[in-house]
């Protein structure tokens, strides 16, 4: 296992803007170029489950989330199945005036990938998220004004 501490990105919105991004749907769920073929399924008002195929280490596979949110805190992330299963992180939000800052903790491990693997698949993983939130958070901030 491998615990990661992503420090310090920023959305150039506000908060509210970036929950309702979150929890929007359709420009979120197209917004991510390395998933395909998304499934949600609601547990409770909070929880879903979310399948997708996800573009990872240079392949595409299948993938399973538990995902919790929590607005405006945090977002909880459990992998069922896929190249990170058993991993978990947490995104913690906070409000900067126009902007929001993104923290991110978690610790990541893999069966399928070798021990020296598993720190560069979950900085990938995190890497792709926000280039493909951060441009449309922005354009949803400024679709606001």
């Amino acid at each position: 296992m491998v615990f990661i501490k992503d420090e310090g990105s920023v959305f150039e919105a506000p908060i509210d803007v970036v929950w309702k991004y979150i929890f929007g749907g359709g420009d979120h769920d197209v917004s991510h170029k390395t998933t395909r073929n998304p499934k949600f399924e609601k547990v409770s008002e909070i929880t879903i489950i979310y399948a997708s195929e996800r573009f990872l280490r240079g392949k595409w596979a299948p993938d399973r989330m538990r995902i919790s949110m929590f607005p405006p805190v945090s977002v909880v992330t459990e992998w069922l199945e896929g190249v990170l299963a058993g991993s978990k992180m947490v995104y913690v939000y906070s409000p900067q005036g126009n902007q929001t800052r993104i923290d991110v903790y978690g610790e990541f491990t893999s069966k399928t990938l070798p021990p020296h693997e598993v720190e560069a698949a979950a900085r990938e993983f995190l890497e792709h998220e926000f280039r493909d939130d951060a441009p449309a958070v922005r354009a949803a901030a400024l679709k606001g004004k």
